[in-house]
C-alpha cells in the first residue's frame, strides 16, 4: 500500500498548517512517523489519515490536527 511522503496538518485552535515529512521510525501503532523540519512536530499517521501527535521534548502538549492531508 502507498503511504504519501509527505502531509499537511491543519491545527483547528491556532489555524496552524505545517508539513510533515515521513521518517525512517515507526510509532507505537507500527505506523509511520512523520516530522517537521524542525523535529519538534512528530505525528504518528496511518493510511487512513488518522494522526497521533508524538512528544519530541518533555512536558510537550500538541493540539489535535483537525485534518491531515497528503501532499505530494
Amino acid at each position: 500500500m502507498h503511504r504519501a511522503e509527505r502531509y499537511e496538518l491543519t491545527f483547528p485552535v491556532s489555524g496552524d498548517s505545517i508539513v510533515v515529512t515521513r521518517t525512517d521510525r515507526a510509532g507505537a501503532g507500527g505506523h509511520p512517523v512523520y516530522s517537521d523540519e524542525t523535529g519538534i512536530v512528530q505525528a504518528e499517521i496511518d493510511e487512513h489519515g488518522n494522526v497521533r501527535m508524538l512528544a519530541s521534548g518533555g512536558h510537550q502538549s500538541h493540539d489535535v490536527p483537525a485534518r491531515a492531508v497528503p501532499v505530494d
